[in-house]
């Protein structure tokens, strides 16, 4: 009797897990997708990708001559500063003093004499040189002088066209910081 109530197990084990397969039943008709809901307000214009250091100052500036030009220069660094960005991004560089916030290229008649500011951009650094256009003397470029950049790489895809014809060399600081979200 304990052989056949074993071997009645055993079978009605095999029947029941041979029964229960996973073949059992029919699916029913997929129904038809819902209308696609309406398109989303554009997001603000953010920072991604976009690299830009605190106001700083640069050490005292020293005589140099550029191509031809005396002047004097100095430098602030720029870590992020890539020659991937140097090739195929936007470098922008903004002075301020006591009147405001200038873009770089900067000319003024400082020192009694018409003289630019411009930033020479390498690998990790940016150059500050003041030059007469005369070609003679120098003004200095004082310490009291606080510098930013902004770096724009040039992987940055253009969300539009409109956004894709923006030259921010012809924006002022208060724009492009206003653009990209960026403090002031």
């Amino acid at each position: 009797m304990k052989f056949s109530k074993t071997i009645f197990t055993l079978l009605l084990v095999a029947i029941s897990t041979i029964s229960c397969s996973s073949d059992d039943g029919t699916n029913g008709i997929d129904g038809v997708d819902g209308l696609a809901g309406a398109a989303g307000a554009a997001g603000a214009t953010g920072t991604a990708n976009v690299i830009y250091s605190a106001w700083i100052t640069a050490p005292v500036a020293i005589a140099e001559t550029i191509d031809g030009a005396p002047g004097m220069s100095t430098f602030i660094n720029a870590p992020q500063l890539s020659e991937d960005i140097l090739a195929k991004g936007t470098i922008l560089v903004y002075m301020s003093f006591g009147s405001g916030t200038f873009t770089l290229p900067y000319t003024s008649n400082a020192g009694g004499t018409t003289n630019t500011i411009t930033a020479i951009s390498t690998a990790k650094k940016i150059k500050l040189f003041r030059f007469t256009h005369s070609g003679v003397g120098t003004v200095n470029l004082p310490t009291s002088l606080s510098w930013r950049y902004i770096l724009i790489p040039g992987g940055v895809a253009a969300a539009t066209a409109k956004t894709a014809k923006l030259d921010y060399s012809k924006m002022s600081y208060e724009e492009v910081c206003a653009h990209f979200n960026i403090q002031q």
